[in-house]
């Protein structure tokens, strides 16, 4: 029976389901194993050419990074340096350095609060809540130093849980609670420094010392600039060798050196600018530290891009498993806690805690700062070395214009100004890579 059975008939393919060349053409294979790879790192392999092909490429996809601000920094320094030697000066410059660390570091925190798309209004009383804290349980009531930092610290990381859970568990919005909060907090704050209003810090305690210490040793700074090269060349040859294990695309060796140059060259200029006055302030150093461990929270752990992809698309992040609740509670921790430690360098820096500590242009300097420096308003894109960098740009508009006599008024409408393109920027950085379909 199997003899008699009839071979299948062959039909040949309808002309429009053949693919294009003719029968003979050779069917195309979905996706032959080519691998996604970043270009950006594959043009980083053809040396000059590469780098000119790199930079077109970020200026027509709005991918411009930290070069604005970088940009504008080296103008503002220009100009005021032009108008009055004084400005470049070591001792200008290591002021600076010091005056910057306690809006720095608030601003670290709103940077992480920015990458989820969100904001917090609440810092500047945050920090002044804190310092109060500090300074009433330290001096008034005698409490162990140590013991009234941690409580100062704990003190901010409650206020962020009590208000990232009105906000990730009962739905209220962030500008809400945070408002709320920042009416809130300013008043417990009045509530603990009492009737006399100001309680002036001993000088001797460790808040005290954290900004007022200075290593006048010359191998202090150059050694930390040193140990920051070494760093960075370390970091960046594991990760090549991780990458070229893994068969991804990866830096050439003259792409690290080049860079990590750069860098030494930035960070001995720094070195030696500090020395030449007093040496490297203590808090400038906490500052940078903080600045490098949380950039390698946000960029080498699984919590860092969690809050990546929560400020990219929440809902894609939600589906894949992210518990969203948590890291936006976590996230809202982390920015109070930072405005606690950087409300304790404002309260060292004028030896006191009172009832304007956290109060005027503090909350607007440290959301600029962070907008200023790179991290987009709208969330998923920015750095920790935004806050840094933007933090130098308001301080140093407001260091070129004290110098130069202007009135605070002056002051206040040109760092508009600088927030209102620095906002710009962003809107269109964003609009382009939207139209480059890379956002």
């Amino acid at each position: 029976m199997s003899g008699n059975t009839p071979e299948p008939e062959h039909r040949p393919l309808p002309e429009d389901s053949m693919p294009t060349g003719g029968v003979n053409a050779p069917v195309p294979v979905a996706a032959e194993a080519t691998p996604a790879v970043d270009p950006r790192l594959i043009v980083r392999q053809e040396g000059l050419k590469g780098y000119l092909i790199e930079f077109k490429r970020r200026l027509t996809s709005g991918e411009l990074g930290s070069a604005p601000v970088v940009v504008a920094l080296i103008v503002i320094w220009a100009v005021f340096g032009s108008l009055n030697s004084s400005f470049l000066s070591a001792q200008n410059l290591s002021n600076l350095s010091q005056q910057i660390v306690g809006t720095g570091m608030i601003a670290l925190g709103v940077v992480f609060v920015l990458l989820l798309g969100e904001i917090d209004l609440s810092v500047g009383s945050v920090s002044g809540l804190c310092a109060a804290i500090f300074a009433v349980m330290n001096v008034t009531h005698g409490v162990n130093q140590w013991v009234a930092l941690l409580s100062a610290l704990v003190g901010g990381a409650v206020v962020g849980l009590v208000q990232g859970l009105f906000f990730a568990k009962v739905g209220v919005p962030a500008f809400v609670v945070t408002l709320a909060g920042n009416l809130g907090w300013n008043g417990l704050m009045l509530q603990i420094l009492g009737a006399s209003g100001t309680v002036n810090l001993s000088g001797k305690d460790i808040v005290s010392r954290l900004y007022s210490t200075i290593y006048g040793q010359q191998i202090a700074a150059y050694g930390l600039a040193a140990a920051g090269v070494v760093l960075f060349l370390g970091s960046s040859l594991l990760d090549t060798r991780r990458r070229k294990a893994a068969g991804v695309p990866y830096r050439t060796l003259t792409d690290i050196l080049v860079r990590s140059a750069a860098l030494a060259v930035v960070g001995f200029l720094v070195a030696w600018t500090l020395n030449q006055y007093k040496g490297l302030p203590l808090a400038l150093l906490v500052f940078v530290v903080f600045v490098v461990v949380l950039e390698f929270v946000l960029r080498r752990t699984p919590y860092g891009r969690k809050v990546f992809a929560l400020g990219g698309n929440i809902e894609g992040a939600r589906r894949a498993g992210i518990n969203v609740s948590l890291v936006r509670i976590t996230v809202f921790m982390i920015c109070s806690t930072m405005a606690a430690i950087g409300g304790l360098f404002l309260a060292a820096q004028i030896q006191s805690a009172s009832q304007t500590s956290g109060g005027g242009n503090l909350l607007m300097n440290a959301i600029a700062a962070a907008v200023i420096g790179g991290t987009s308003l709208f969330g998923g894109r920015g750095s920790t070395w935004s806050a840094l960098l933007g933090a130098l740009v308001i301080g140093s508009i407001q260091s070129g214009m004290n110098i130069q006599g202007l009135s605070n008024a002056i002051q206040f409408m040109i760092t508009g100004a600088v927030l209102l393109a620095a906002v710009v920027i962003d809107s269109l950085a964003r609009r382009t890579q939207k139209s480059a379909g890379r956002a």
